[in-house]
C-alpha cells in the first residue's frame, strides 16, 4: 500500500472538509482518531478510506464515510450527549460518536455515551469485539436485539440515529427523544432509495420534521421494520 492508513484516513477527510460535509472541529477529530480500518473484515480493509458503503458480513455493509460525517453533523453531536443507534453493524459508527460525545481529553464524569443495537446476532457479535479491541467499551455498549422498539432503558437521548431504511418513523423512537433532541432517520420504500428525515422534538414536546435529502439505505428489520 502506497499511504499508510493514518496518511489515507487524513485524506479522506480532508476531502470531506473540501466538500462542506465536515465542518465540526469536534466530529473532524472524531472521523480523523477512529481507525475504520480495524471494523473490517480482512479482505476490505485496504478499501478503507474509499468514500463509499463498504460489505462487513450477513449481506450488510457499513455507511460511507460521507455519511458517517452527515450523521454526525446534521446530529449535532456535542461532548456529554447520550447517543443511541440502530443498526450498529460493525460498530465504527458507534465510535466516531463516542469520540465526540465521551472525548477522553476530557472529564471522565461529565461522559456522554453511545448504546449500539444490532438484530443479527454476528454483527452484534462482531461490533462488541470491534469495540473491544479499539478501546471504546467503556463508551459505547452493543445491544442484541430489535433497535426499531429503541432502548427504553436508558431513554431518553439526546441524538438517535437510525442506519438502515424504515417505512415509516416508528413512535417509540420518537418517544425516547429529549426535549431538545433530534432523530435522524431514513424513510422510504424497498429500493434502495429514501429520505433522510431530521425529526427534532422541541422543548415544549412538540414535533418537527426536516427533509434532509435522498440516501440509499438498506431495509431495517424487525418489529417496526419492513416485513
Amino acid at each position: 500500500m502506497k499511504d499508510s492508513f493514518p496518511e489515507l484516513r487524513k485524506k479522506a477527510v480532508e476531502s470531506l472538509i473540501t466538500q462542506g460535509i465536515l465542518k465540526t472541529p469536534s466530529i473532524i477529530g472524531a472521523i480523523l482518531k477512529v481507525p475504520r480500518e480495524e471494523f473490517l473484515p480482512p479482505d476490505v480493509k485496504q478499501h478503507a478510506y474509499v468514500d463509499s458503503p463498504l460489505p462487513i458480513g450477513s449481506g450488510q455493509t457499513t455507511s460511507a464515510l460521507h455519511m458517517t460525517a452527515m450523521f454526525c453533523e446534521y446530529g449535532k453531536l456535542k461532548f456529554g450527549n447520550k447517543v443511541l443507534e440502530v443498526g450498529g453493524g460493525c460498530g465504527y459508527m458507534s465510535c466516531v460518536y463516542a469520540e465526540v460525545v465521551a472525548s477522553i481529553e476530557k472529564p471522565k464524569n461529565k461522559w456522554g455515551k453511545v448504546w449500539t443495537i444490532e438484530i443479527i446476532k454476528e454483527l452484534a457479535d462482531l461490533a462488541k469485539k470491534n469495540v473491544e479491541k479499539t478501546g471504546y467499551s467503556d463508551r459505547v455498549t452493543v445491544i442484541h436485539g430489535d433497535g426499531s422498539y429503541g432502548f427504553d432503558k436508558y431513554a431518553p437521548f439526546d441524538v438517535i440515529i437510525v442506519t438502515s431504511a424504515a417505512p415509516d418513523v416508528p413512535d417509540s423512537l420518537v418517544q425516547q427523544l429529549k426535549k431538545g433532541g433530534s432523530l435522524l432517520i431514513p424513510v422510504g420504500d424497498l429500493s434502495l432509495y429514501q429520505q433522510l428525515l431530521r425529526i427534532k422534538k422541541k422543548n415544549d414536546g412538540s414535533i418537527s420534521k426536516e427533509n434532509l435529502g435522498g440516501v440509499a439505505f438498506v431495509p431495517m428489520r424487525g418489529k417496526h421494520g419492513w416485513k
